[in-house]
């Protein structure tokens, strides 16, 4: 069941369009901004709400991706696996993340800290590699730097 202040924040975009099917993403991003992600059953109320149906809604929320079909960790991690960030040290940064933080790509840690995944693009393929943690990208990575990002992040001091 959505909750009183996500139905009306998904009323409040519904009010910029002709159409409500157009509001699709930003009212899964509302549900997602409360919860952490977006569960089946709050997929099919956004879906009653606009008109649509669970499938077409579902479509949407598995193409976008920084829409969570599943639970994530307090902090996500994306990490840019673009021509650009492959060239210059997408797989090292990866191995050094799974290796920091005892998961894999896909992953969520055990105290629910941090979910790893990828992502197409970030758009800063002249800063290669990027990652971006919570809204906040970070680029010309190298190991030392994921480090202190992580630090931000735990409270570790280096």
């Amino acid at each position: 069941m959505l909750t009183e202040e996500e139905r009306s924040e998904i009323e409040d975009v519904l009010a910029r369009y002709d159409h409500k099917q157009a509001a699709c993403v930003e009212a899964l991003m509302a549900v997602q901004e409360r919860r952490g992600w977006v569960s089946d059953d709050s997929l099919r109320d956004v879906a009653q709400l606009l008109e649509m149906t669970p499938d077409e809604v579902d479509g949407l929320a598995t193409f976008y991706n920084l829409l969570f079909r599943r639970p994530v960790g307090r902090h996500v991690i994306l990490v840019c696996d673009s021509i650009s960030c492959w060239i210059l040290g997408y797989e090292n940064l990866v191995a050094h993340l799974e290796k920091r933080l005892g998961i894999r790509m896909g992953e969520t840690t055990e105290d629910g800290q941090f979910t790893l995944l990828p992502v197409p693009c970030l758009g800063a393929c002249d800063q290669a590699p990027a990652m971006m943690v919570d809204d906040e990208l970070y680029t010309n990575l190298d190991t030392g730097e994921v480090d202190r990002i992580l630090q931000q992040y735990t409270g570790e001091q280096g």
